[in-house]
Formats: C-alpha cells, structure tokens, sequence
C-alpha cells in the first residue's frame, strides 16, 4: 500500500490512542448525567402537554361573558341560527342596548337589569325577533320570577336555571336566568325552531 508523503506511523499510532482516550474520558463524565437529560426531557413534554389539553378554547363569548371583551350580536347566536337569520330573506339586524318589548312592563322595574347586549332582526313584512342579554341580581330574580308567574307565563327551574314562557296568537316571549344573567327573547311573526332555547344553550351549554 503507498503511503502519503510526510505521514509519521510512529507519531500517528500514539495520537490516536490518546485521541480515544480522551473520547473515553468525555463520555465516562457524561454518563451520570444522561438520566437527568432523559428525565427533564420527559418533564418538560408533559408539561407542555398538559398546558395544550387544559388551555381553554378560543372563545369570544367566554371573554365577553368574563367582561374582559366587548359584547356582540355574533357572539350570542349559536353558528347554525346566525346562519338561518342572516340568510333569511330580506332580514336586517340592529345591535342595541334597548330592552325588548315585553308584555309585562313591571318586569323591567323589579329587575333594574344591566343591559350587556340587545340584538333587534327584522324582515320586510314586520316580523321581528329580539333579544337582550342582561346582569340581574339574585334578589332581582326572585321578584322577576313572581311577576312572570303573576302575568300568566309558564316556568320551569331545573337548577339551575329559571325559564318562563308565554306564548299568544302572534308572540311568544321566553325570559331565561341564570348565574346572575337574564336572557329575554320576543318573537312577533317570525318563530325559528327553538330560537330562545338555542341562545340559552350557547350562553350556557
């Protein structure tokens, strides 16, 4: 075999020991520390894990309902409901702070509600669909509750949620409270299919 010019066997052999022995000595001072490497590998996965599986989901209304964002008609209306309004001929919305006509006016004085939302559609006939959504105290609903069985509406309490209904010939009018909150709906002419069950069940399900 030929040999490179200028190349020292005697020289190389013994550079090439200590070359390996100073690999040798690298890896025997690592050693010890392998399981900790392996141990906060592991560590910081679950933790990373665990902070993706109880990160909460990316939901206006849970901000809104927080107080930490403002309120809007979009955020209230289940994706399939917005859906069938927005598309329904000739339907416009207006977004308010106005409570909706109720057929008892002193529900209004015995709850003093905060109005967060109002959402007011309406279509070229003149049917109407309106619905607020409002912080009442606890003392506010008990009174709530007495005049709306005093008026003829019909109510259930399954906890923790109050519903009262009173349907006529041309509205049906449904008060929801719960945790603090008071939802009204008002339909005149206009009657999705469970319209004011549907909003409870996105502000609450």
């Amino acid at each position: 075999m030929a040999r490179i010019p200028g190349r020292s066997l005697w020289l190389s052999a013994p550079v090439g020991l200590l070359c390996a022995a100073v690999v040798a000595a690298l890896v025997w001072l690592a050693a010890p520390m392998v399981p900790t490497v392996v141990t906060w590998a592991g560590d910081t996965l679950r933790a990373a894990t665990a902070r993706a599986e109880a990160a909460p989901p990316d939901d206006p209304l849970a901000a809104a309902l927080a107080g930490e964002a403002p309120l809007d008609c979009r955020d209230i209306y289940p994706d399939d409901l917005w859906r069938q309004l927005a598309w329904f001929p000739g339907a416009l919305l207006a977004q308010s702070a106005v409570i909706p006509e109720t057929a008892t006016p002193p529900l209004v004085e015995a709850l003093t509600p905060d109005i967060r939302i109002s959402c007011r559609w309406h279509t070229r006939d003149g049917a109407t669909l309106q619905t607020a959504l409002a912080t009442v105290s606890p003392e506010a609903v008990a009174a709530g509750e007495a005049a709306l069985r005093a008026a003829g509406y019909v109510c259930s309490a399954p906890a923790p949620t109050l519903s009262c209904t009173l349907a006529t010939d041309d509205a049906t009018e449904t008060h929801t409270f719960r945790d603090g909150w008071w939802l009204v709906s008002v339909e005149r002419g206009w009657h999705p299919e469970d319209y004011a069950g549907r909003i409870a069940a996105r502000l609450w399900s």
